[in-house]
């Protein structure tokens, strides 16, 4: 046989969980062959003789499984002589040697699983599982939508945990209280009770109803009784529940409190067929490609871009002012009469400072720099500036007075 880790074939010979067959080790009470085992060797339960406390462990062990509705005021723990509480070794028959799967505290009552099968501990247990255990809890008041969503979302708890997302709903009132519905993917001590009392609620009674596939069923308040091999295997399945993805809630729209088939969510979050998207790329006719080496048109395609129509009435949006392009003036938008007389008037004026064929281009009038300086003499005589075009000076017609009249 293959050899396996000393604490492995504890837990599975009924010694407990593999941490506490880990103690055992580690203090000195587990020999292999007569000598004493230290905390990650390995040995072979057939060839090996391994004895704790001195006693050789069985070759053979009888498998043990009992649900227990744990009552309240009942330890999960063993005790010491001077404490004198009852606990679950004590109310059930021959569970002396059991160890307790979901350990509920003192003043909550529930299922819990008592066996000695040690792989069934550990899946159970570790939180890599992530097998999940059901409650109903009774508040004292009646929650409001903040403090459910609070619960839900997770708190950090007195000691520095921060608790994960769990599902919280509310099943009904008992007058002034409230019973709730929580599930749980994680075993914090008194993570409920905890989360209950920094979100502003009392808890009053405090039930679990199912640990992973097994539920409590009709048992009452301190009666236990074997799994069924369906039960039990069931139970030692490892494989993960599916997760299921909350589809994103738009902004603005009111919440669904509506519940939501399992099935049918697992199938609206099933992944593993592609989808079409909605940025995926349109198909592009390339037909009216130009080939390969042949140099552009000036001319664009109709079928490029659709052009806009323009409402009736509507003026060009082309100007028809000059502009001053490195010395030169535009006169795509002149008429035929307004080109010839600028062409008459630029042959006539070269050479001369100040003609319209030597102007130079138009200083930029920026938020650093100084626009031009221009005047205009009106008939008061006073000179203005004008910040935007460019002006000439005109004088305005001598002002005929008596004396003119007279000579």
């Amino acid at each position: 046989m293959v050899e396996e880790r000393v604490q492995k074939i504890l837990a599975r010979a009924g010694f407990g969980s593999r941490r506490s067959c880990e103690d055992l080790i580690t203090t000195g009470r587990v020999t292999v062959n007569g000598k004493t085992v230290l905390l990650g060797e390995k040995a072979d339960a057939e060839s090996d003789t391994i004895t704790v406390d001195g006693k050789t462990l069985p070759t053979e062990l009888q498998l043990r499984y009992i649900a227990y509705y744990k009552p309240r005021f009942v330890l999960c723990d063993k005790v010491y002589d001077e404490d004198t509480r009852r606990t679950v070794f004590n109310m059930v028959e021959g569970a002396s040697d059991l160890a307790v799967v979901g350990r509920l505290d003192y003043e909550s009552e529930g299922l819990v699983i008592l066996t000695n099968d040690g792989d069934m501990v550990n899946k159970l247990t570790h939180p890599r599982y992530q097998h999940e255990k059901e409650y109903r809890v009774l508040v004292a008041t009646h929650p409001d939508v903040k403090q459910m969503e609070i619960w839900r979302r997770g708190v950090v708890l007195e000691d520095g945990h921060r608790t994960s997302p769990a599902s919280v709903t509310v099943e009904g009132t008992a007058g002034k209280g409230t019973w709730i519905r929580v599930i749980l993917k994680e075993g914090h001590k008194r993570q409920i009770r905890e989360t209950a009392k920094l979100t502003g609620l009392f808890v009053v009674k405090l039930v679990r109803t199912r640990i992973a596939t097994l539920r409590l069923g009709k048992l009452k308040t301190g009666d236990y009784r074997p799994l069924t091999s369906e039960e039990i295997g069931a139970l030692k399945d490892t494989s993960r529940p599916p997760r299921l993805l909350k589809t994103p809630r738009r902004m603005g729209a009111a919440r669904s409190y509506t519940k939501t088939d399992p099935e049918e969510a697992t199938k609206r979050n099933d992944f593993s067929k592609p989808r079409p998207s909605s940025r995926t790329p349109q198909s592009v006719d390339r037909s009216s490609e130009r080939p390969t080496g042949t140099k552009p048109t000036g001319t664009r395609p109709s079928s490029a871009r659709p052009s806009a129509s323009r409402p009736s009435g509507s003026r060009s949006t082309r100007s028809t002012t000059s502009t001053y392009n490195s010395g030169s003036r535009k006169t795509d938008s002149f008429s035929p009469e307004e080109k010839s007389t600028y062409n008459d008037g630029k042959r006539s004026n070269s050479g001369k400072p100040g003609a319209v064929g030597n102007r130079s281009p138009r200083r930029p009038t920026g938020s650093g720099s100084r626009p031009p300086r221009t005047s205009s003499r009106g008939a008061s005589g006073n000179s203005a500036h004008s910040t935007g075009t460019r002006s000439t000076t005109v004088r305005s017609p001598r002002r005929t007075t008596k004396k003119d009249e007279q000579q």
